[in-house]
């Protein structure tokens, strides 16, 4: 019996809470505080020159067979460099001596 009572059996997920320990709160982010700091986006426009071959790229690719298809590219980006540098050296520091450790960098700011 002991078994099953350890496979299916409920298990107490709510940890005991002492009166000797404080509570802590998330304090929200006061936008007063990034008033001074200006986010550096992810991806920038992409120069005029690598447009014409992205766009001739992507249409032919997207076209396939089918010759008399039209398609309108609206926008081409590119990956901004400052931001992917800023972000590779930020993970490596908290990725520290753990090398498997897999970071995400949601957002960057900088003062402008």
């Amino acid at each position: 019996m002991g078994l099953f009572q350890r496979l299916f059996g409920k298990k107490n997920t709510m940890p005991e809470i002492s009166e000797e320990q404080p509570s802590v709160l998330k304090q929200p982010v006061i936008e007063e505080e990034l008033s001074g700091w200006v986010e550096v986006p992810f991806y920038v426009d992409a120069p005029d020159v690598e447009k014409e071959l992205v766009t001739v790229i992507a249409t032919a690719i997207a076209a396939g067979d089918q010759s008399t298809s039209e398609f309108r590219v609206k926008k081409i980006q590119a990956k901004n460099p400052e931001a992917q540098l800023v972000s590779l050296i930020a993970a490596g520091i908290a990725a520290g001596d753990q090398p498997e450790t897999r970071l995400a960098v949601k957002k960057i700011y900088k003062r402008p």
